[in-house]
């Protein structure tokens, strides 16, 4: 199955380690046919993607959903580079929920959710 490219989802805080989370649901992602851009600061792949190195801040267009895997002490320096990617929406994960910046996204018109992304693409919710 093949997602549309409206669907287009940056991983933020990719992990190359296959333990964690993040490296899990780009693989998912990927499985069930959605673009994805995994995206943090340690460099490496996940199957066949380079994780994009944060830091770099690239543009990046028509992204539908950010799912974030940053802490809220490590979301800080990066509001406003997420905030003008202007997903459609963001999906804070777990241990990465921030009051702070879910007002912002929200007076930007970008939903947001509290969800764990592995569990919304296990039961078809994502």
């Amino acid at each position: 199955m093949i997602k549309a490219p409206s669907m287009k989802t940056i991983v933020l805080g990719a992990s190359p380690n296959p333990s964690r989370h993040s490296h899990r649901v780009t693989i998912m992602l990927l499985q069930q046919g959605y673009e994805v851009v995994p995206m943090g600061i340690r460099k490496g792949r996940i199957v066949d993607n380079d994780i994009v190195d944060l830091r770099s801040q690239p543009t990046i267009e028509n992204v539908h959903t950010i799912t974030l895997y940053l802490s809220v002490a490590n979301q800080q320096s990066w509001y406003q580079y997420i905030l003008d990617l202007n997903p459609l929406r963001i999906i804070f994960n777990p241990g990465t929920e921030n009051p702070e910046l879910r007002k912002m996204a929200k007076e930007k018109g970008i939903a947001t959710e509290e969800a764990c992304t592995l569990v919304m693409l296990t039961v078809d919710t994502y």
